[in-house]
């Protein structure tokens, strides 16, 4: 695996990330919708540096089935999400890559009564877009490669990761878990 992002630059990108929404949203509620599972460590470092009143929610979205390292059929869990009439919403993913994912969970917050959806990703794939919606918040644009760590995994496996790595065909192949000091490099 080649480290494409190491745990310090995602501390910067996560800390620029907070100033960017608190400097857009000030004090005011935000309810923070994370996407299940990807955005679960982005959630817990984003959550942990934003201030004033904020609740939280969980979507789970699904487009990759198993070692799929092409988005399919999207699927969408909503049960889990907190009342929204009226809120102020930062709806949180891991990626950005055809679009699809986000553009469809926008359109169902406001359908579940939000005043207004921004929307955050950590990463995003600008050659991949398939969508006319962008980001209001991204940590970083990134090639076209597959990805994983940091809460990104292939198959189940990788999410473990503290940096993000381009997964290696090889490294799909072979047993899943966290690679060793000869897997990854700069």
């Amino acid at each position: 695996m080649k480290r494409l992002l190491s745990r310090d630059e995602l501390a910067a990108g996560i800390d620029r990330l907070a100033a960017e929404v608190r400097g857009d949203c000030g004090d005011k509620p935000l309810t923070v919708i994370g996407v299940l599972t990807g955005s679960i460590v982005l959630m817990a470092d984003l959550l942990r540096r934003l201030e004033g009143p904020i609740e939280v929610g969980m979507v789970w979205a699904s487009s990759y089935r198993g070692t799929a390292t092409r988005p399919g059929r999207l699927d969408l869990r909503l049960d889990l999400l907190p009342d929204l009439t009226g809120r102020d919403v930062l709806l949180v993913d891991d990626i950005f890559d055809t679009g699809r994912t986000l553009e469809a969970l926008v359109a169902s917050l406001h359908q579940h009564g939000a005043v207004s959806v921004r929307t955050l990703v950590l990463l995003r794939k600008p050659t991949r877009t398939e969508v006319v919606m962008n980001p209001d918040y991204v940590g970083f644009d990134i090639p076209d490669a597959f990805v994983v760590g940091y809460g990104l995994d292939h198959d189940g496996a990788w999410r473990n990761l503290p940096e993000i790595c381009i997964l290696d065909p090889a490294d799909a192949e072979g047993s899943a878990g966290r690679p060793s000091a000869a897997q990854t490099t700069d």
